[in-house]
């Protein structure tokens, strides 16, 4: 199973900086990079990705059929549209190192939620305790010296609440698994997501910005779309094998990967002390909240 999760993460860990390379491109080439913009460009990659996953189910359809909607629309609307919206917007403010840090606060999202929606029962004063603990990681992160191009602490608060809308789309993928598979739950939510997304991007279309997607752009697009079919997939398949909790535990291989490669990948990343230390404080607290046992 790590292994498998492994492939995950790596395949997430690449999406930091490949981001990142065309936001860079269109900045080096005077393109504005605005809501509509970043709507766009992850709308198309999304609904490429969907396709793709919906050709490769078994039977996409009557499992549509059998499955309750609004569990499919909760799960495209808060793991594709609501995290990618956030995300996009946050990778875009700040360095790529410390977004892929700040991935890690899903697992406190995940603690709180399954709380309230799960079945897990209320937080302990030792949970309370080590969500505190990983608030201060991350504070100490984002307010790090040396953290300054853009804007991290608005950086910092997209990117969480983007981690939130991932695990609001774990506890909606729970309700939808029953009866959906994970190639079509997965290819569903996410061309569901990018037709949205995609329409949110339409003042880009109409004022001619598709030019901004020269082969460069279409290259790393297309690898995008490639690592949302695999790796949601694979996750969200993972998560009927093994419980929302156990899955959580490994989560911190994601900031890991995330924070290698966009340091090998992408020129000026770098990782500030602060940035180490509160990383450490963050992937520490996640691991400890995520280990405790859920009650039945």
């Amino acid at each position: 199973m790590v292994g498998w999760i492994m492939i995950c993460a790596v395949l997430w860990g690449s999406a930091f900086p490949a981001i990142k390379h065309v936001f860079t491109h269109w900045t080096e080439n005077g393109t504005e990079i605005d809501f509509a913009m970043r709507s766009l460009f992850s709308g198309v990659r999304f609904m490429v990705a969907g396709a793709a996953l919906l050709l490769w189910a078994k039977a996409p359809i009557q499992e549509w059929r059998a499955t309750s909607l609004k569990w499919v629309f909760g799960l495209a609307a808060s793991q594709t549209v609501g995290q990618y919206v956030l995300f996009y917007w946050g990778l875009e403010l700040s360095n790529a190192a410390l977004a892929s840090l700040l991935v890690a606060s899903g697992s406190f999202w995940w603690v709180l939620l399954a709380a309230r929606f799960g079945h897990s029962a209320p937080l302990s004063w030792r949970q309370w305790m080590v969500l505190g603990a990983g608030a201060m990681g991350v504070t100490l992160a984002v307010y790090s010296p040396g953290v300054s191009a853009g804007n991290p602490r608005l950086g910092a608060i997209a990117l969480l609440g983007a981690s939130f809308f991932g695990a609001v789309g774990l506890l909606c993928f729970q309700r939808v698994k029953p009866t959906m598979g994970a190639r079509a739950g997965t290819g569903f939510a996410l061309l569901l997501g990018g037709v949205v997304l995609t329409a949110l991007g339409t003042p880009a279309i109409i004022r001619g910005d598709l030019g901004a997607f020269d082969g460069f752009v279409v290259s790393w697009t297309l690898w995008l779309a490639f690592v949302s079919a695999a790796a949601f997939a694979l996750w969200n398949h993972l998560s009927t094998l093994m419980s929302a909790h156990q899955l959580a535990t490994y989560r911190f291989l994601i900031p890991l990967c995330g924070v290698l490669e966009s340091l090998v990948l992408l020129d000026g990343e770098e990782l500030t002390p602060y940035m180490m230390m509160g990383g450490a404080v963050v992937l520490i607290a996640m691991t400890l909240v995520s280990r405790e046992k859920p009650a039945r």
